[in-house]
């Protein structure tokens, strides 16, 4: 039994550690995830209070993980552990069923769990808990309270200094496909040979008042006593998607410029804003600066946003502004407003509105440096 608890400690505490950094390391995917939550079971009142639960919950999970791994406050670790484990299985139960969301979130957008696996690994979870919190009276004290409580309240400082400067300064580590690096148009290739989505096509005739549905297989092609009614497609196992795309830029006079951003051999700056009334004035200001003074230097500026055309021309300020959709927005960067510095469709750069340079180092001597 003592075997079989330590191997449960390590489980929990490595998973739960794990969870919590994760979901630390992009903040503001969790609030989204928590905001998609809210919307599919019709509480979108609660979307106010997204980014606070997802701090709360990344450092909740975090800190219980710490406590039962390294065994300090080790019974409040499980307790603490034995309460999540509680309210989440029975709730990923219900999203496995119901299905509102496809990926549960729970580590974040390092990995991708279904509902269904994200329950069965809850179900082993559980079961290891319980085996922590049947021997919980055994559980012995390292040091003391004062030093263990100290110890518990510096890890849970620090983590979310962490999860803050995350927030604030974009993601430590991009899990997202539009990372520094990559060529964009080639994250959009589907390749050769890959399964694609299929369907089951159900087709609806009626005949002397009755209706009844037929498959491709039997349908009354050559039957003219049937009458064709509807017809009805539910997708029935998802094919090959590329890690991008949705991607489409389409300017405020409905033209698309998607392939002449890919395609330039110069350098382009993108501003996105997914909604400007929700970005702060100076940090658009700011943007608008830079936008002004790229076009001056021969860089090509677009600002990206979801606010909708009659929002984004009322700022008449002479910059190109562009609709993209706002999923899209929020997979690109984790900022509002955020920028990506692109050249020959590849992302060279990425700053929030936090740690963007000077507009004067986008002049050309610094661009040049990007182009060795």
């Amino acid at each position: 039994m003592k075997i079989l608890r330590s191997a449960s400690r390590i489980l929990i505490g490595l998973v739960f550690i794990f969870s919590g950094i994760v979901k630390a390391i992009d903040p503001l995917g969790s609030a989204y995830k928590f905001h998609d939550y809210f919307q599919a079971f019709n509480i979108g009142f609660l979307d106010s209070f997204s980014l606070s639960l997802a701090i709360l919950l990344c450092t909740s999970e975090f800190i219980a993980g710490f406590s039962v791994l390294t065994g300090l406050r080790q019974k409040t670790g499980i307790r603490v552990v034995m309460i999540l484990m509680v309210i989440f299985t029975p709730l990923t139960l219900i999203l496995a069923f119901t299905n509102p969301v496809s990926d549960c979130g729970c580590f974040g957008d390092a990995i991708h769990l279904t509902n269904w696996q994200t329950f069965e690994k809850n179900i082993i979870l559980f079961a290891s808990v319980i085996v922590l919190y049947s021997g919980i009276k055994q559980v012995r004290q390292l040091l003391n309270p004062s030093a263990e409580w100290i110890a518990i309240s510096s890890a849970i400082f620090v983590f979310i200094l962490f999860a803050l400067f995350n927030l604030i300064y974009l993601p430590v580590l991009d899990f997202l496909p539009y990372k520094t690096g990559v060529k964009i148009a080639e994250k959009m290739v589907i390749p050769v040979g890959v399964p694609s989505d299929e369907y089951q096509t159900t087709f609806i005739y009626e005949k002397e008042g009755g209706k009844k549905e037929f498959t491709l297989n039997n349908y009354p092609a050559n039957d003219t006593t049937w009458k064709f009614i509807d017809q009805k497609s539910i997708l029935i196992k998802k094919g090959y998607q590329p890690p991008i795309h949705d991607f489409s830029i389409t300017s405020l006079n409905a033209e698309d410029l998607t392939q002449k951003v890919l395609s330039n051999q110069g350098f382009t700056v993108l501003m996105i804003s997914r909604k400007l009334s929700a970005a702060g004035t100076k940090h658009l200001s700011d943007g608008f600066e830079l936008g002004n003074y790229c076009i001056k230097n021969g860089i090509d500026f677009y600002i990206l946003t979801a606010s909708g055309t009659v929002e984004a021309k009322s700022y008449d300020n002479g910059l190109n502004f562009c609709s993209t959709d706002e999923i899209t927005l929020k997979t690109m960067i984790r900022a509002n407003p955020g920028y990506i510095l692109l050249k020959d469709g590849t992302i060279i750069e990425k700053w929030s509105w936090a740690n963007l340079p000077e507009k004067e180092w986008f002049g050309k001597q610094t661009m040049q440096s990007f182009s060795r």
